[in-house]
């Protein structure tokens, strides 16, 4: 079966946003943890979550979710997306926290950066994870 082609796929959508967003390094994440001017932000799944455990102090916002978290007006508003602080987004690997930060940056988030490597990155670094 044969498909028209698209006009944007995964990996030019990929390439746009890792592009314009910026990116924080696992060696430079790790001592972000307990900053109080970064908040980290899980994009995850929930059942990726209650599988592998979390960043201390992350916010959970699933990506298919993340505009209804992220706006102030929005009915799933979490508060911590409204802090001021810079939001470190992450997901398993990078994919997903690539594109979820440049939505964020279109939406008008400015402090705006995603963890490449992901949580698989921290756990490889030794990062601390809570269950």
């Amino acid at each position: 079966m044969s498909h028209a082609p698209l006009k944007k796929g995964f990996k030019q959508l990929l390439a746009e946003a890792n592009a314009i967003v910026e990116s924080v390094d696992v060696r430079h994440a790790l001592p972000l943890a307990g900053d109080a001017s970064v908040q980290f932000v899980d994009v995850r799944d929930g059942h990726e979550l209650a599988a592998s455990g979390r960043i201390p102090g992350a916010v959970h916002a699933p990506r298919g979710f993340l505009e209804f978290i992220a706006d102030p007006d929005g009915p799933m508003h979490k508060k911590e997306f409204s802090s001021g602080k810079k939001l470190v987004l992450f997901c398993a690997t990078g994919g997903r926290s690539a594109l979820a930060a440049r939505q964020l940056m279109e939406m008008g988030f400015a402090n705006v950066a995603h963890m490449p490597g992901g949580f698989a990155a921290w756990n490889a670094a030794g990062g601390p994870v809570e269950r």
